[in-house]
């Protein structure tokens, strides 16, 4: 049987590349790859309690939706000889949304509005154990505290009534309802709803490789949330949907956590609120002028004439380097999108959402290699009505994925007001340095022990620093800063240095006496 398995596995994702439709033996098999993973939830299933059942059911019909067609996929999902870029009219300039102006009272529109942020991450790859959103990125503040803050504040100022809403996952969802409990006397209504649970497949066997529902001891690789495309499914099947549509809410604001610049942005939501009914636009992309550091976002383009998303892994092999051209491709994405909750909820009913599958292979600790098949929030673009994207400041995309970006955050660069970070007027030109800090600052923790305090950035435009390297209180980093310590050697750069266009190697201690 497992060698039957594996030659289906190869007719189904390799020969299926080049050749057109299935014959009948590779339809056969994947009527049996289907009948076989039925099977295999089923009895998976068996193993829950009712509740834990029940929610897990509408899980995996999902999960079964996606394989079925993850198994039917006939190779690249774009043909490139299509693609052509959008019309003019289909990505907006921010200032010609913002030259509309506001209306005299905003709050109608705002209690119309809901803000979701989407909480599945771990703060793994910053070396930091629980939610990404937990971590501390200013002042003592979290991700979490941040984005509270920007929407009470909101509240306050127009006297609206804006809940937010967090999409965790069953990585996240037990440490964050701990924390939630902080905020009851905020002036902000919050809401939780937890992604989908889905099976690894082996990918040999296309089975999954869970024994149990359980997830400790040998299931603890077993399950995975299905990337942020699984949002539209999960927010239906939490009821969420339904309830904020009965209060009148009738527009979401999707955005990462970990993105500081995804605020409420009025003018696109008055944008929104002000179309006819008619010609309502269902999706907003918010999308930015790509620079050399984001090569890899995915862009808008104009597809069988509907606005599409087109990700990287969607790419052919060879036109992956016209796709990281930043003259062909000029925008990205930056995964703040504006969308309408009648149109989810439309589109959920009669089951017409398409999201390109996003085959994500991953190898386990023991060696074992699986698949886990994904989906994109953004790739629902097409399905929606009037849909556009909107050519936002660069300031609307801020993500912390790295130390590096936490150090440009904490710095002098940014100021902090009501939750919301802002280039500091001090720094005279608009554009953010570009920051590529070694693996001795990778774990957030070893990366505050190297830093005394965070140096004055403000009219840096370079800083890499690679090895043994620690930073003395008041330091001054000016215009192109690099400081390497070969293996073996460290740096320490002394209190009140100003750097300004150095290159600093070799060794250099500071003992206390």
């Amino acid at each position: 049987m497992q060698g039957l398995l594996t030659l289906v596995k190869m007719s189904l994702t390799v020969d299926a590349l080049i050749r057109g439709p299935m014959t009948e033996f590779e339809e056969k098999l994947r009527q049996q790859h289907e009948a076989s993973m039925h099977q295999e939830l089923e009895a998976l299933l068996a193993t829950a309690n009712k509740a834990e059942a029940e929610v897990s059911r509408k899980d995996f019909n999902g999960f079964k939706n996606l394989f079925h067609r993850f198994l039917q996929v006939k190779g690249p999902s774009v043909d490139w000889a299509k693609i052509k870029r959008p019309p003019e009219e289909s990505v907006q300039p921010y200032d010609r949304i913002k030259a509309k102006g506001l209306p005299e009272s905003i709050t109608s529109c705002l209690n119309k509005l809901v803000v979701v942020k989407l909480n599945g991450g771990l703060g793994t790859s910053m070396g930091c154990k629980g939610p990404k959103s937990l971590i501390s990125v200013r002042n003592e503040n979290t991700f979490l505290d941040l984005t509270v803050q920007q929407i009470e504040h909101l509240n306050k100022t127009f006297n609206a009534d804006v809940p937010l809403v967090l999409m965790n996952s069953f990585n996240t969802d037990e440490d964050t309802k701990k924390i939630l409990q902080k905020y009851t006397h905020h002036r902000v209504k919050i809401h939780t709803f937890n992604q989908s649970r889905y099976p690894r497949i082996n990918k040999e066997s296309l089975l999954p490789i869970a024994k149990s529902m359980g997830m400790n001891g040998e299931n603890t690789e077993a399950w995975y949330p299905p990337g942020h495309g699984d949002i539209y499914a999960s927010f239906c099947n939490s009821g969420l949907l339904d309830k904020l549509l009965a209060e009148g809410r009738e527009y979401i604001f999707v955005s990462n956590i970990d993105n500081l610049g995804a605020t409420v942005d009025l003018f696109i939501l008055h944008h929104l609120m002000s179309q006819p009914a008619d010609k309502r636009c269902e999706f907003v992309m918010e999308v930015t002028d790509k620079t050399r550091a984001d090569v890899k976002g995915g862009t808008l383009i104009q597809y069988e004439d509907h606005l599409r998303l087109l990700e990287i892994a969607q790419v052919p092999k060879a036109h992956v380097d016209e796709f990281k051209s930043v003259t062909k491709f000029k925008i990205f994405n930056t995964n703040n999108l504006w969308i309408s909750l009648p149109a989810i909820k439309r589109l959920q009913e009669n089951n017409s959402m398409d999201l390109e599958i996003i085959v994500n292979p991953k190898t386990l600790d023991g060696g074992l290699n699986v698949i886990q098949l994904e989906t994109a929030v953004g790739a629902a673009i097409k399905s929606f009505k009037n849909a556009m994207g909107v050519n936002v400041p660069r300031s609307r995309f801020l993500p912390v994925k790295t130390s590096s970006d936490l150090l440009l955050v904490m710095s002098n660069l940014y100021s902090l007001d009501a939750g919301s970070l802002t280039m500091s007027k001090k720094r005279e030109f608009p554009t953010t340095p570009h920051v590529k800090l070694g693996s001795s600052f990778t774990k957030v923790q070893d990366f505050l022990t190297r830093f005394e305090n965070i140096p004055d950035m403000l009219e840096l435009d370079h800083l890499t620093v690679s090895g043994d390297v620690t930073f003395g209180k008041n330091v001054s980093l000016k215009g192109t800063v690099i400081i390497i310590a070969n293996h073996g050697d460290r740096i320490d750069i002394p209190a009140g240095a100003m750097l300004e266009n150095k290159i600093v190697s070799g060794n250099l201690r500071i003992l206390d006496h």
